[in-house]
């Protein structure tokens, strides 16, 4: 049951009201034929657009089954449309463009039927009409009477409660509208059928019940229904149910009515497309040139990738350092007077902008930046993509020619590579890449230890982005070649590395035992006595070379545990590591590589190059080794010395210094003895002087033995702040962290990588990745800021400057076609809306809602887009095969080619659909605001 409680209406002309309905109230049965007549501007066509939902009324209520609308939003009056109600127009009302089944299937679409059954449904509905045989006929193509039958089905396809027919004989003959009224009357058989008519003989004759209208107000009623309030129910708030166009629907609409203006669309879509051909021709030329020019910003930026270590110099600290250390000289010169000494402390400044450069980066915080997929920065990084290095720490041991065990860190076992002699004779073995120049000098400025840590002539070879695929990179193989063997495979295979003449530093090859280590020391010795040295450089052939067998410990294995609980170092015990050989990995060397000529990246040194497989290994290995978890049972105390990490107060001081002295053995006390009962390093104010402790005479003895129990009798009697001051000096450093503990061990975390190579493939990519940087830099607290190196940033800003110029004038003269064809898509969209008002009208009676008007006509914009991109590339294509032709001619040469790659012919594609949509953004929300009683009225 339909009810009308006290409706009004006004319609406001600025200060003018007009009173449309006044008070109305009327109940209505679920199936009858209601008739509504009266004078023009009575009010029928206001009250049954109400009852239809295509407008508003003030005040009062519309109760439909007990659901009230008072508080209905425009959503669910769409829905209550098309769910409830079927319109039949004076006018018909079809859509010119869509074909007869099109039209009366349009109110299945809207509610979301599926194609199937909604073409079933409407071909039904037809067939009820008499218009079975006219399913695929445009509407032009019909009768009055038959247009009318349309309408009527198009009503009641969706099987409507109510259907509203609003003067549906007034534009037909009166044989045609008998006809009509027939078929309306059949309909009221088992539904609501609301009439508005000033024809009251047809009125009378058909309909059951008629209702007079004057000046807004009911003044008969044929068939009055009463409801008393003891059986009315309390209208609820309830939606009838979901309505949604969909986009296929949107586009056959649009598709349909840009069909019937086939000459419009066309020019409109040419008119378009001109700012789309410009921009594919400009593509098209510099594509070639841009092919040449990547190509070498690609390999120059390989060489030098953005590099962020551990610990990194701020060189643009130092540079601006520098600059002002001159520009300050240059300032005073002359300006002191002549008779006075002023000090120089250029040299002072100079090293403390050198100590302040200095600064840690947090790479754990950053990597996690780097792994977020979202970050911005991966939409810049190169095809090399972004490499981690790892501190692992193994020890690599190998059988000289004579069978001599040696170290590949320092030849002999436990000996170290000191003296002028030794570091001249192994400076050739350094890398030259900056980046590990870098780390090096880091370490000898701050002093940080690279005690048992990897070899220098080992490197991990670069892997490509996904490294299980590409286990060694692209970068490598191009600039790489292979003289024998084959790359790398597994963790055991490696790879000796030469540098581009066939070299390799003779103290490589003594570390890795290619040589006799017994030649190595003489040579040393000879050195150091400032003898002159001829050393053997005579060639290996590569068969000896990759029969050579290399034996790497991990680093937790060099720590055996003792019968004192305790875990000692045995790296440095020739007897120890000949025992851990067995357990070793074994490397073989599998191939011999060397720089290909004028190779653009060559960032493996001349040594061994191993696999990323190794490097897991090793990490994982660590992980699960028992000294690691040892430690990790063991978070406050050493596993080493079993000494706390961290004393609480001086009495635990004293304690630990105790118990520290009791572990050394009489070499280590004597020594130990002699720095701190002699005064040593320490102050005064530390530890006692020789002759305040009494026992000078026992450490001035060359007896070990009698040394070691003065110490121990000295420690025996030590005061608390004696044995403090010793802790704080000697026993702290030793016992070191738990952190230092695990780090020695070989202990890695795969989220605290050693350092970070970012590889751009341009110089703009570059820049983009250090804006990315400082973007992060400017979001994290201060201690998680990044320092990084861009070595070529400073010598590259003059051309990072004229590609962005270039850009800049691109972009300047793309932006104005575009903007152009954006105001033009607007205007032809506008007109669009003017023209197809009447369709907008229909679609919000059948339930569309304004997103869905608007969803038509961003469809139309989008296919007129899709039309341009096509057409502009399409001649585009046509113009480059002259075009390309007067290239030649003009270069005499068939180097460079005007190609417009098919990925960039897509993207113009997609960015004239774009730009053709946000110039038809704002008509199209004109056109869902129209207002669907006046839209359908429009002529």
């Amino acid at each position: 049951m339909l009810q009308i409680h006290h409706i009004s209406k006004q319609y406001r002309t600025g200060d003018f009201s007009q009173n449309a309905l006044n008070d109305v109230s009327l109940n209505l049965r679920d199936n009858e034929f209601v008739a509504i007549l009266g004078p023009s501007g009575s009010g029928k066509t206001t009250l049954l657009n109400i009852i239809g939902g295509l407008d508003r009324y003030d005040s009062g209520d519309l109760v439909i089954n007990g659901t009230s609308t008072r508080q209905y939003k425009d959503r669910d009056w769409d829905s209550y449309r098309n769910h409830t109600i079927g319109f039949v127009f004076q006018s018909y009302n079809l859509i010119p463009h869509q074909s007869v089944i099109s039209n009366v299937e349009l109110a299945l679409t809207i509610s979301g039927v599926p194609r199937s059954q909604r073409r079933q449904r409407a071909r039904k509905a037809l067939e009820e009409v008499g218009l079975g045989q006219h399913i695929d006929k445009l509407p032009n193509q019909l009768s009055g009477g038959q247009m009318q039958r349309v309408a009527i089905a198009r009503a009641l396809v969706n099987n409507p409660s109510i259907v509203l027919a609003d003067e549906p004989t007034g534009a037909l003959d009166s044989q045609t509208s008998v006809q009509i009224m027939d078929l309306l009357k059949e309909v009221a058989k088992d539904r609501l059928v609301v009439m508005v008519t000033h024809n009251p003989e047809l009125a009378r004759e058909y309909a059951t019940r008629i209702v007079e209208l004057r000046d807004g107000s009911i003044v008969s009623d044929s068939d009055s229904l009463a409801v008393s309030k003891e059986s009315a129910q309390t209208a609820q708030h309830r939606n009838f149910g979901h309505a949604s166009m969909s986009l296929v629907t949107s586009l056959a609409l649009s598709f349909n009515n840009l069909k019937t203006k086939k000459a419009r669309t066309f020019l409109t879509s040419f008119a378009g497309s001109i700012g789309i051909i410009g921009i594919a021709l400009i593509l098209a030329v510099s594509n070639g040139v841009n092919r040449y020019i990547d190509k070498v910003q690609e390999d120059t930026m390989t060489a030098y990738p953005i590099s962020i270590q551990e610990q990194s110099f701020d060189l643009n600290k130092i540079i601006g350092s520098a600059q002002d250390n001159t520009q300050n000289t240059q300032d005073h010169k002359g300006s002191h007077r002549s008779k006075a000494i002023y000090p120089d402390d250029s040299a002072i400044s100079s090293a403390s902008s050198l100590a302040s450069s200095i600064s840690s980066n947090n790479l754990s915080s950053f990597k996690r930046y780097l792994d977020d997929p979202k970050s911005d920065i991966h939409q810049y990084v190169g095809h090399v993509g972004i490499q981690y290095s790892y501190n692992t720490k193994f020890s690599v041991f190998d059988r000289d020619p004579k069978g001599t065990l040696v170290s590949a860190s320092s030849v002999t076992i436990g000996g170290q590579e000191t003296g002028a002699a030794a570091q001249m004779a192994s400076a050739g073995a350094n890398s030259s890449d900056p980046s590990q120049m870098e780390s090096r000098q880091m370490a000898a400025i701050t002093g940080k230890s690279q005690t048992k840590s990897s070899p220098q002539s080992f490197t991990e070879i670069m892997p490509g982005k996904d490294e299980q695929k590409t286990p060694i990179g692209q970068v490598i193989k191009d600039n790489y070649q292979l003289l024998q063997g084959s790359w790398p495979q597994n963790k055991e295979q490696v790879v000796l590395v030469l540098d581009a003449d066939n070299k390799i530093p003779l103290v490589t090859l003594y570390n890795l035992g290619l040589k006799p280590a017994s030649e190595y020391n003489d040579m040393m010795a000879k050195l150091n006595n400032g003898q002159e040295v001829k050393a053997d450089t005579s060639a290996l052939d590569y068969d000896q070379a990759m029969k050579q067998t290399l034996d790497l410990i991990p680093a937790a294995d060099q720590y055996i545990k003792g019968d004192d609980g305790h875990y000692h170092y045995v790296g440095d015990d020739a007897g120890q590591v000949a025992k851990l050989l067995d357990k070793a990995v074994h490397l073989n060397i599998v191939g011999i590589v060397k720089p290909v000529a004028k190779a653009s990246a060559t960032p493996l040194p001349a040594g061994i190059g191993y696999s990323r497989q190794l490097t897991n290994y090793l990490i994982d290995y660590a992980s699960k080794s028992p000294v690691v978890s040892d430690q990790e049972q063991h978070q406050d105390e050493s596993i080493l010395t079993g000494l706390k990490f961290a004393a609480a107060d001086d009495s635990a001081k004293a304690s630990q210094a105790k118990s520290f002295v009791a572990t050394l053995n009489n070499a280590q006390k004597a020594a130990m003895g002699s720095a701190v009962m002699g005064g040593g390093q320490q102050g005064a104010h530390a530890v006692p002087s020789a002759g305040e402790a009494g026992s000078g005479s026992a450490m001035q003895s060359s007896d070990e033995q009698a040394a070691a129990q003065a110490f121990d009798q000295y420690i025996a009697t030590a005061n608390q702040d004696q044995l403090v001051a010793i802790y704080e000096q000697y026993v702290r450093p030793q016992v070191g962290s738990y952190k230092d503990n695990l780090a020695s061990f070989g202990l890695v975390s795969r989220q605290a990588p050693t350092s970070i190579r970012i590889y751009a493939d341009s110089f703009e990519a570059k820049q983009s990745i250090t804006d990315s940087i400082n973007q992060y830099n400017d979001r994290v607290v201060k201690a998680d800021k990044i320092t990084y190196t861009d070595y070529v940033g400073l010598m590259m800003s003059s051309v990072t400057t004229i590609i962005n110029v270039v850009s800049g004038v691109l972009i300047a003269f793309v932006s104005v076609s575009l903007l152009v064809s954006s105001i033009m898509i607007g205007i032809i969209t506008y007109i669009s809306v003017l023209e197809r008002t009447k369709e907008i009208g229909i679609l919000r009676a059948m339930g569309a809602s304004k997103r869905n008007i608007s969803q038509v006509f961003n469809a139309e914009t989008g296919i007129i887009g899709l039309l341009s991109g096509i057409l502009g590339v399409g001649i585009s294509w046509l113009l480059l095969i002259p075009g390309n032709a007067i290239i030649h001619a003009l270069m005499a040469t068939e180097d460079v080619n005007a190609i417009l790659p098919i990925q960039a012919a897509i993207v113009l594609v997609i960015l004239s659909i774009v730009l053709t949509l946000l110039g038809g953004l704002l008509p199209s929300k004109k056109a869902a605001k129209q207002d669907p009683a006046t839209a359908l009225r429009t002529e």
